[in-house]
């Protein structure tokens, strides 16, 4: 009896071990260089699959979860990403590359808030992190922001020949008018990298603002010994040689603008002051003129135009006849003569001025086949009001 007993209780361990054993074999194993392999070959979203079909969904052990956040990050999916980075997350509340992950993950799907939250928890680890720093200042938009400048000042002191950051921070305080600070902040980098064209880009305006105009000349001459002749280089030169009163430089500089075709408001004017300067008066005025135009937008005439016929909607017709007028000193358009044909000939009753305007718009040469009606109508009001 006691052997028989003991027969059944071997065979039902021996049942139990064979089924353990067929178990475990089932179990799927991760193929390191199948995934390996996926990595080295960028199909980051084949890898993502490979890790669902081997890890379980709900898995706890730090590594998978790991490898699982950063493939499908590397893919794309960025919700899959978030919801395992936040996972470990909750596992590993101090680590930096979580932080980091999820910053990143945070300002790639739009969300900048939460960005500048796990940036800020970085902080609060490793105060001395200089690429938060950087990325903290990158998420603010506004250049003259003082939370802005208050990270890029922490950047800049951790690592002061950074060019990136002198550059950025320099440009801010130029912007926000503190010259002295974004001269010192470029002395130190460039000292690290004399022949940094970006800075030396940077230095100029802060030179011009500061009136170390030698300075600003030899960093203008030192950029185009360097290839760079760019409007703003030129600019910038011509505007140091105006203060110098140097004025037959400076027009140099301006019409090498010009002749490149990118000129601008500002450019003209300092050209009209230069020829000014030089007592050549018909040109001073010319371009004026064009320096005038250009600060004009061209879309003010129809703008006028617009508000002429809203003002004749609500029966304002007095300036509705001011705006159409005001139209024509920006552009002179034939349209906005039949506008005011019509307003005279209806609303105000001036016929002659009415008869005057038909005409003026006949002469502008409208499109015959586009305003064929139009054109019959008013030859046959001028033939009336003639009368």
């Amino acid at each position: 009896m006691a052997f028989r007993i003991m027969t059944r209780l071997l065979s039902f361990l021996l049942l139990c071990i064979v089924a353990f054993t067929a178990y475990a074999q089932s179990e799927p194993v991760l193929d390191k260089e199948k995934l390996f392999e996926f990595y080295q070959n960028q199909r980051f979203s084949e890898a993502a699959t490979y890790l669902q079909s081997v890890y379980k969904e709900n898995s706890e052990d730090p590594k998978e979860i790991s490898q699982v956040a950063y493939t499908n990050m590397m893919a794309g999916n960025l919700p899959v990403a978030e919801k395992n980075y936040l996972k470990l997350y909750q596992l590993q509340p101090a680590s930096l590359p979580i932080l980091f992950n999820l910053a990143s993950l945070q300002r790639r799907r739009g969300n900048d808030s939460q960005a500048k939250f796990y940036y800020k928890e970085i902080i609060k680890i490793d105060s001395l992190n200089f690429n938060v720093y950087r990325q903290l200042a990158s998420l603010i938009n506004n250049p003259m922001s003082s939370e802005k400048q208050f990270y890029l000042k922490k950047a800049n002191i951790l690592h002061p020949a950074d060019a990136d950051v002198a550059f950025e921070l320099a440009s801010s305080f130029n912007l926000s008018k503190k010259n002295d600070s974004a001269y010192t902040v470029l002395q130190t980098a460039l000292a690290a990298d004399t022949a940094n064209m970006m800075l030396l880009k940077a230095k100029l305006p802060v030179s011009i603002a500061l009136k170390k105009l030698e300075e600003a000349v030899l960093t203008g001459e030192r950029l185009m010994a360097y290839g760079d002749s760019s409007t703003y280089v030129m600019n910038n030169m011509g505007k140091t040689y105006f203060i110098l009163k140097q004025y037959a430089q400076s027009l140099k500089f301006f019409k090498i603008i010009e002749k490149m075709q990118q000129q601008n408001e500002s450019t003209l004017y300092y050209t009209a002051l230069c020829y000014r300067e030089l007592k050549d008066y018909p040109l001073a005025a010319d371009y004026m003129n064009k320096s005038i135009k250009e600060s004009i937008s061209p879309y003010m005439a129809n703008y006028y135009k617009i508000l002429g016929e809203v003002y004749e909607k609500t029966e304002q017709f007095k300036m509705a006849n001011q705006s159409y007028h005001k139209s024509l000193d920006y552009e002179n358009k034939g349209d906005v003569y039949y506008n005011l044909a019509l307003l005279n000939d209806g609303k105000l009753k001036n016929k002659k001025a009415a008869a005057q305007y038909y005409q003026k718009f006949l002469s502008s040469k409208p499109d015959a086949e586009k305003y064929k009606e139009v054109l019959d109508y008013v030859k046959q009001r001028i033939s009336t009001l003639s009368k």
